[in-house]
């Protein structure tokens, strides 16, 4: 069986995989008409984020039995058509939950004291010791929107700081979660109201699209912080920036964004924010638990008929 690793992977993915009896091609960086080319010969597909399956992609995978997400999010798979032309989409879901949830707190540690612009104004020359006056985590309430392993995980941690956790998922039920780090909300009007912090661990659905927009942000605490390392398109930009601008909310750090590469300069270049390149599953150790989970599905499906963490 051939399979196609089209986005940079760890080598131990590779290696697997071969030590399977598979059939194993890297190419990365193709272009939507590259991959369209050459999809037809290959049994199956092992993607990150960058490289795109659409339709016109999956029409032209002939041969396609399955498709493999190194990583939690397959929003860059066209799931629903993969599922009409019979093919299994599968993802390593909590295989990067560490590498999420410590950039997800690095964020919050970041925008509490400042230390991006205190970073900054010290390489520039500048002593501003006065003017970054911060504030602790310590007994602040974090609200976390999505409660799956990403989340808990960042409850748990928080809870260790001292901070007073809330967390809103429509689809856990509150009756059943018995841990006393975190309280379940009802409501995700109540949690933007009371959280000093919010942190997002959302897929982008058809629910989640624009979830923050002017009228979310308009109900949080004024002052409070805004943390995505989700998914981008659960945020607005746009309002986003009118609520920085207007003072609606002190500060965000993001990681993710509608367009990526994105072309947002001027949410990047705001004093007020905290940005980065879509890193919350580049580390290491992430990336290896990630290829190699993928590698085991692979292995297990082709010799084994195995499917695990189907998505569709």
């Amino acid at each position: 069986m051939k399979i196609l690793i089209s986005d940079k992977a760890a080598p131990i993915c590779k290696e697997i995989m071969e030590q399977g009896g598979l059939d194993v091609d890297e190419n990365v960086g193709l272009t939507p008409e590259e991959l369209k080319g050459i999809i037809g010969q290959y049994d199956g597909l092992v993607v990150r984020s960058a490289t795109k399956v659409t339709p016109e992609i999956i029409d032209a995978a002939s041969n396609l039995k399955i498709i493999g997400r190194a990583g939690a999010g397959v929003d860059n798979i066209d799931i629903k058509y993969a599922a009409k032309k019979n093919v299994i989409v599968e993802n390593t879901p909590g295989a990067n939950t560490n590498g999420v949830v410590e950039l997800a707190l690095t964020y919050m540690f970041a925008l509490s004291r400042n230390i991006y612009t205190a970073s900054d104004t010290m390489k520039d020359g500048r002593w501003e010791k006065k003017s970054l006056m911060g504030t602790e985590v310590f007994n602040k309430t974090l609200g976390i929107i999505g409660f799956g392993k990403i989340g808990q995980s960042v409850g748990k941690k928080s809870n260790a700081l001292g901070m007073k956790v809330i967390a809103f998922d429509p689809f856990l039920d509150k009756n059943f979660f018995k841990e006393d780090y975190a309280t379940i909300v009802d409501s995700f009007e109540e949690l933007l109201e009371k959280s000093d912090i919010i942190t997002l661990h959302i897929p982008k659905t058809e629910d989640t699209k624009y979830l923050f927009n002017k009228e979310a942000f308009q109900k949080m605490k004024k002052g409070a912080f805004l943390i995505n390392c989700a998914r981008g398109g659960v945020v607005n930009e746009k309002d986003l920036l009118w609520a920085l601008n207007e003072g609606i909310i002190a500060k965000a750090g993001i990681d993710v964004y509608e367009k990526e590469p994105t072309d947002n300069t001027e949410l990047a270049k705001h004093p007020n924010v905290i940005c980065t390149p879509h890193l919350g599953a580049s580390t290491k150790e992430a990336q290896a638990n990630t290829a190699e989970m993928v590698a085991e599905q692979f292995v297990e499906y082709f010799n084994n008929n195995k499917i695990v963490h189907q998505v569709n």
